[in-house]
C-alpha cells in the first residue's frame, strides 16, 4: 500500500524524539523529485485525526513556561548563548511540525502547495540539525533550557481556518523572525560566535523563501474569495489574537519575501500608532 505525501508528513507530526522528526522531515521529497510522488490531496486526514483520537508529538522537554518566565541570559556567556541558540531550535523544530501540519491538515489544494511546503518542512529540519548540533559544541542539548509555545498556540486557534493559518503563522510570526534574525546575528558575531551566526544567515535566506509562501497562498485564498488581503489580514489579525508587530522591521528582507509597498506601509503605520498611544497613556 502506498503511504501518500500528506499521510507522511501526519506521521512526522506526530513524532515525538526530535531527531526523529528532522530525520523523518528531511526524508520528504525534494521539489525535483515530485513528479512521481503521490500527494493524496484529496484524502479527509483531519476527519482521521478527530475520529481517532492522535494528537502532536512533542518531546517531554524542555518544560513549556510563559514567555514573560523566560529568564534573560547575556549572549556574552556561553550559558546564555546556549539558551539562544535553544530557543532558535525550539522555533525550527516547531516550525517542522507547522509545515507538516499545512500538509496533512489541509486537503484538495494545488499540488504546488504540498510540494512547497514539503521544502519548507525540510528546511526547517535542516535549521533543527544545525541549531542542535552547534547547541552541543557549547555544552547543552536540545531541551536543557525552558520554552514557550506561543508559535504553536496560535497554530491551535487557526486549525480549521487555512486562510487565518496563512496570515497568522507564516505571514506573521515567521516573519517576525525576518526581523529578529540580524540583530541576534550581530549578538552573536559581537560575541564571538561565527558559526552561530553563520547558521543565522542561511536560516535569514530560507525563511524569506518560506514567508514568501505563505505570502503567496495567502493572496492566492483572498483572490479566489474575491478579499482584500490587507483589510482581511487586520480582521483575521483581530480575530484570532494574534501579536501587534513592533519595529524596527527588516523591510529589505519583507520585500524579498512578497510584502508589498502597501501592507509596509500600514505595517509601519500601525506600529508608529501603537507606540504613539503607549507613550500618550
Amino acid at each position: 500500500m502506498t503511504v501518500t505525501l500528506r499521510q507522511r508528513a501526519l506521521a512526522i507530526w506526530q513524532l515525538s524524539r526530535p531527531a526523529d522528526k528532522a530525520a523523518a522531515a528531511r526524508a520528504l521529497p525534494a521539489e525535483a523529485d515530485f513528479a512521481d510522488v503521490d500527494i493524496g490531496a484529496d484524502e479527509p486526514l483531519a476527519q482521521r485525526l478527530a475520529d481517532q483520537g492522535l494528537v502532536r508529538g512533542r518531546p517531554e522537554r524542555p518544560v513549556l513556561v510563559e514567555p514573560s518566565s523566560l529568564p534573560r541570559r547575556s549572549v556574552r556567556t556561553t550559558e546564555g548563548r546556549a539558551a539562544l541558540i535553544a530557543a532558535l531550535a525550539h522555533i525550527e523544530l516547531n516550525a517542522i511540525d507547522l509545515a507538516c501540519d499545512l500538509l496533512w491538515r489541509f486537503e484538495g489544494l494545488p499540488p504546488a502547495f504540498y510540494r512547497q511546503w514539503s521544502r519548507v518542512a525540510r528546511e526547517e529540519a535542516l535549521h533543527f540539525n544545525l541549531l542542535s548540533d552547534h547547541l552541543q559544541t557549547l555544552g547543552h542539548q536540545y531541551g536543557d533550557f525552558p520554552a514557550h509555545n506561543a508559535l504553536w498556540e496560535m497554530a491551535e486557534r487557526t486549525r480549521d481556518d487555512l486562510l487565518a493559518r496563512l496570515a497568522l503563522v507564516p505571514r506573521t510570526l515567521e516573519a517576525r523572525g525576518l526581523d529578529a534574525s540580524p540583530p541576534i546575528r550581530a549578538k552573536l558575531q559581537s560575541a564571538g560566535d561565527a558559526a552561530g551566526a553563520a547558521i543565522l544567515d542561511l536560516i535569514l535566506r530560507d525563511e524569506v523563501g518560506h514567508v514568501a509562501i505563505g505570502n503567496h497562498w495567502y493572496r492566492h485564498l483572498c483572490t479566489l474569495r474575491g478579499l482584500d488581503p490587507i483589510a482581511t489580514y487586520a480582521a483575521l489579525a483581530s480575530r484570532y489574537r494574534a501579536p501587534r508587530l513592533r519595529g524596527p522591521f527588516n523591510l529589505e528582507a519583507r520585500r524579498a519575501a512578497g510584502f508589498d509597498e502597501a501592507e509596509l506601509a500600514a505595517l509601519v503605520a500601525a506600529d508608529a500608532s501603537a507606540g504613539s498611544a503607549t507613550r500618550a497613556g
